[in-house]
């Protein structure tokens, strides 16, 4: 079956996504400076990192193919949530999310016959957490590449109350804009 798209992710989560909904594709990770540019907000920061992550991807292929990016950041008003570097850092994020509602921006760029994007955004909201129960989590090694440290889909879906919006999207693609622009580009599911 010939590949339908380039997924430019390692996130075993986003393709675990695409394979829920049968799409074929390949994987060719880009490495990009994640940081925040000066004063930039939350939605033009995943907007952008997805668009440059797709961009480079093209880039660096000169493909044909579709290329598929995505970006995903745990938004606690308007500061920027990323992956934990060390233990300090997961206890003082889960700290700072515990017993709030934060957003999850999950932004996706499609570059193909034409360049489109989507963004989703899930409110989450954490019950009270201990300092024991968000060190014990760490200690599960799950935080580590986790924006925001904590998996929705894994161990730490036990400090969700609740979620408004895409749960696909707090994972790492949100899977109703992902068909949508799919489907724009003439790529189809189901088969």
């Amino acid at each position: 079956m010939a590949i339908q798209l380039i997924l430019a992710s390692a996130s075993p989560r986003r393709k675990e996504l695409l394979d829920q909904i049968n799409v074929r594709y390949q994987v060719y990770p880009v490495d990009l400076d994640e940081t925040p540019l000066p004063n930039e907000k939350p939605l033009a920061y995943v907007q952008r990192l997805a668009a440059e992550k797709s961009a480079a991807c093209v880039a660096a292929l000169k493909t044909e193919l579709p290329v598929l990016a995505a970006d995903t950041s745990v938004i606690l008003g308007d500061m920027i949530m990323g992956k934990p570097q060390t233990q300090a850092d997961a206890v003082a994020m889960l700290s700072q999310l515990s017993g709030k509602t934060h957003q999850v921006y999950s932004a996706i760029s499609l570059r193909g016959r034409e360049h489109s994007q989507a963004v989703s955004i899930t409110e989450v909201t954490f019950r009270r957490l201990t300092e024991r129960e968000i060190i014990s989590y760490w200690d599960t090694g799950e935080p580590i590449d986790k924006a925001g440290s904590y998996a929705i889909q894994g161990i730490g879906g036990i400090f969700v109350e609740s979620i408004v919006g895409s749960f696909s999207g707090v994972v790492g693609l949100p899977l109703f804009e992902t068909a949508e622009l799919l489907s724009k580009q003439g790529i189809e599911f189901f088969k």
